[in-house]
């Protein structure tokens, strides 16, 4: 990067024209006053690169340099700062970021995937060549849980982090809740007003969530995290009944990522959760994310917002390009590059978690059916709370639905239940188990 007084502008080759890479160019210059004297010096975009050079991005691109491979723009004199909004964990997106750092080039990013599963690399790349790699965009978007995580934590030892980090799942759970809409009718809609990607898969089967807790993980532990170690489920089978039966219980069911540090080690998680219905992340509703924080000596802090779309992602991405600029960077994880910052960190095996559980079941209509079932229960050593048995749905049909909570308890003891009660004749589908989460 270079500059010569502090009136020179900070000069920028944006990669990715899609929402984001729009969005943020519309930002620096409807704000450009605003954030020139944030930073110090103006922010000019210079450079651009994208596939189609006749679609309407509703911004003026004339008088930038384009350049048809986005690598160019890693090569382009005139560019003192990569932003790649691509996304994307492989392809162009990685060679990008990667020929950026090499070449000594400052970047920043808002893509949550290739930090999760590249994020060791390239911080090692960031180190090497002296060049700072920020990503307050590649998590939650408009919400500052990067810099709050790594900057404003940094003087305490945090012992969890996580939230609501997924505006597609939260919306979908919302509506369910309050219209009882079966999963599918609500993803349709989602789909219809942009909420959710015509394939929706990396939001509701949790992946996206996972690439943004790994990353917080990383943040608030010091040290690079293992994505493949980090258990995921997503949503798809959550049912509008179990959004009626966690509201007669007195909770709601909300998509979280946790990640905790015990004496055993990492445990982190990306899953569906009953969370009582007073605690605050019960009441972060619709396309909002809340990330929550823990250490020994804040105690539990919470900030919630807009978790996606052009404005949120695009004041993010500016935020980190003021730092640059003002030269207030961190090392990639927040800690001194060492051998031990370096070295990644795994989960430990869900299996080997403590909890809670809902557990619904369908089963015959018949006595006995409690008995087998508690049976099953009290041999794996799992104690039961309460249970909620709501009558047929019509005098003909042959099951009823069969709600259980359980007590504290092992995850793999659960897990041996649930595998046993499946296999009972009585029980006619596949069972639903959900965890329950102080929050």
């Amino acid at each position: 990067m270079t500059s010569t007084t502090p009136t020179t502008p900070l000069r920028l080759g944006i990669a990715g024209l899609g929402t984001v890479g729009a969005g943020t160019i519309r930002l620096l210059r409807a704000n450009a006053d605003l954030i020139r004297a944030r930073a110090g010096r103006p922010l000019e975009v210079v450079a651009v690169s994208a596939r189609d050079r006749t679609r309407d991005r509703g911004v003026d691109l004339s008088g930038l340099n384009w350049h048809d491979r986005a690598e160019d723009l890693v090569n382009d004199p005139s560019v003192d700062v990569v932003v790649e909004l691509i996304g994307g964990a492989e392809g162009t997106a990685r060679a990008v970021v990667e020929s950026a750092l090499k070449a000594g080039k400052p970047v920043v990013t808002a893509n949550k995937a290739l930090l999760a599963l590249h994020g060791p690399a390239l911080a090692r790349l960031s180190t090497e060549h002296n060049a700072p790699l920020l990503f307050e965009a590649a998590v939650a978007g408009g919400i500052p849980a990067i810099k709050t995580v790594r900057e404003g934590l940094a003087a305490d030892r945090l012992t969890r982090v996580g939230g609501i980090l997924n505006g597609t799942c939260n919306y979908i759970l919302t509506v369910m809740r309050e219209t009882g809409q079966a999963f599918a009718s609500v993803l349709k809609d989602a789909q219809e007003l942009g909420y959710a990607e015509a394939d929706p898969s990396t939001d509701i089967d949790g992946l996206d969530a996972a690439h943004k807790l790994t990353i917080l993980a990383g943040l608030a532990f010091g040290r690079p995290v293992d994505f493949s170690s980090v258990h995921v489920e997503g949503i798809r089978h959550v049912d509008a009944a179990d959004q009626n039966f966690a509201r007669a219980l007195g909770y709601s069911i909300k998509l979280l990522g946790l990640a905790r540090m015990t004496e055993q080690g990492l445990h982190a998680r990306v899953t569906p959760c009953l969370v009582p219905q007073q605690s605050p992340l019960a009441q972060v509703n619709g396309v909002f994310n809340a990330v929550v924080a823990e250490g020994e000596f804040v105690g539990r802090i919470m900030i919630e917002g807009r978790g996606a779309g052009a404005g949120p992602t695009a004041s993010a991405v500016t935020a980190d390009l003021v730092d640059i600029a003002r030269g207030q960077t961190m090392p990639v994880w927040g800690v001194q590059a060492d051998e031990a910052a370096d070295t990644v960190l795994r989960a430990q095996p869900i299996t080997s978690g403590q909890g809670a559980f809902y557990l619904r079941l369908r089963v015959e209509d018949r006595p006995g059916v409690i008995a087998d079932i508690t049976a099953v229960l009290r041999d794996c050593g799992v104690s039961l709370r309460s249970m909620l048995q709501h009558p047929a749905e019509s005098e003909s049909a042959p099951h009823v639905p069969l709600v259980l909570v359980t007590h504290q308890t092992s995850e793999a003891a659960m897990q041996d239940a649930l595998a046993r009660i499946g296999a009972l004749s009585a029980v006619t589908d596949t069972p639903v188990m959900i965890r329950i989460e102080a929050a």
